[in-house]
């Protein structure tokens, strides 16, 4: 099989530090009770009590005048430009971005839109870059409708956007007639790394969402917020992509309980990260940049190992990690840590130091 993902090999052992990503959290206890007390009812017809409680709580965090509730991120960013644009027009996003690398050409496939790729170190662009882009209208270009931006960069190594530049984009989308969408996939990572908080990050922007299955623990949901027009389109694209969740209150109640929890503690993983990095500068081959948030890619081009081979070794010793780009990427997390990431580090150290079993020469690629 091509696309479905498949199982993991039973005869590996059990994962002992998952880094793979925080995609991997898994709910806690106290987590799985206020799940189990929520009080539900039909969020197709706006009957659900705790996802009326998030949607609002969310559009009044971010600024905003409504919310709706989706299943994950990547939906919202669909629905988001399907309300935003019409076919044949073009999208601004960074090169690297999730809407350019990592959503299966939905934009196109489902919209017919064209997305233009824009330039620029970790994941972000300037407004001159954005600006050199623009055109104006032309019979023979597509329509300029649209301009993203991801908080924080992922493929960019979890960078974190400035405040001002955002801003700078913001007014200069504006100015030209285009409307602005931030993915905010790892938005309140953003938030506790610059200690801006999320409404200052989202002003300006027509339309922003949050992710609660990544750091925030939850095991699914995501929340978009804009203007009410807006928010009423998208209903309009969530009917057509699915529909409702019904009882979608279990899984909000999840997400709430994020909000009161696990949003100051992202802190931490931030501090786990960069005991990460600064760990693996000392693997010889091994070289990492100092992460803003909880990304850490790093490169091995100076080791004896191919980025496949150091990732099957690192399975087989119980600790995962994963190959984005032309870098690895472990990411850390609310399960992580620190004495997993010492554990991780001394792994990683006798695979590519010590083990000689797997090398495979220098000059080795994937």
């Amino acid at each position: 099989m091509i696309y479905a993902p498949a199982p993991d090999d039973p005869r590996l052992p059990p994962v002992r530090i998952n880094l793979l990503s925080d995609t991997q959290t898994q709910p806690s206890a106290a987590m799985r009770e206020a799940m189990a007390r929520a009080p539900v009812g039909d969020e197709q017809i706006g009957a659900d009590p705790t996802v009326n409680a998030l949607c609002a709580r969310v559009a009044d965090l971010l600024g905003k005048e409504a919310a709706v509730f989706m299943a994950s991120g990547t939906i919202c960013n669909i629905a988001a430009t399907l309300a935003h644009c019409r076919a044949g027009d073009e999208i601004l996003a960074h090169e690297t971005s999730h809407v350019v690398s990592l959503e299966g050409c939905t934009h196109a496939a489902l919209g017919g839109f064209q997305i233009h790729p824009l330039p620029g170190a970790g994941g972000q662009f300037s407004a001159e870059t954005l600006r050199s882009a623009l055109h104006r209208p032309d019979r023979h270009q597509a329509r300029q409708s649209l301009v993203c931006v991801e908080q924080t960069t992922n493929l960019g190594g979890g960078t974190v956007w400035n405040a001002l530049t955002l801003r700078q984009i913001a007014e200069l989308a504006r100015a030209n007639g285009l409307a602005t969408h931030m993915d905010g996939a790892r938005l309140m990572n953003a938030s506790v790394a610059s200690g801006i908080s999320p409404r200052q990050i989202a002003a300006g922007w027509d339309s922003v969402w949050i992710d609660f299955s990544k750091g925030l623990g939850a095991p699914l949901g995501a929340v978009l917020a804009g203007s009410r027009d807006f928010i009423d389109e998208v209903w309009l694209w969530k009917q057509r992509l699915g529909g409702s969740l019904r009882q979608a209150g279990i899984c909000a109640a999840a997400c709430l309980y994020a909000l009161d929890h696990n949003v100051g503690r992202l802190a931490e993983d931030h501090a786990n990260a960069r005991l990460l990095a600064a760990g693996l500068s000392q693997i010889d081959g091994v070289s990492a940049a100092p992460p803003e948030t909880n990304l850490v890619y790093f490169d091995v081009s100076g080791a004896a190992w191919s980025k496949q081979a150091i990732v099957d070794a690192l399975r087989a010793r119980g600790v995962l990690i994963s190959i984005l780009s032309d870098r690895l990427r472990a990411c850390t997390h609310l399960d992580v840590t620190p004495a997993m990431i010492q554990e991780a580090l001394a792994v990683i150290r006798n695979v590519v130091e010590g083990d000689t079993t797997a090398r495979i020469g220098r000059s080795a690629q994937i």
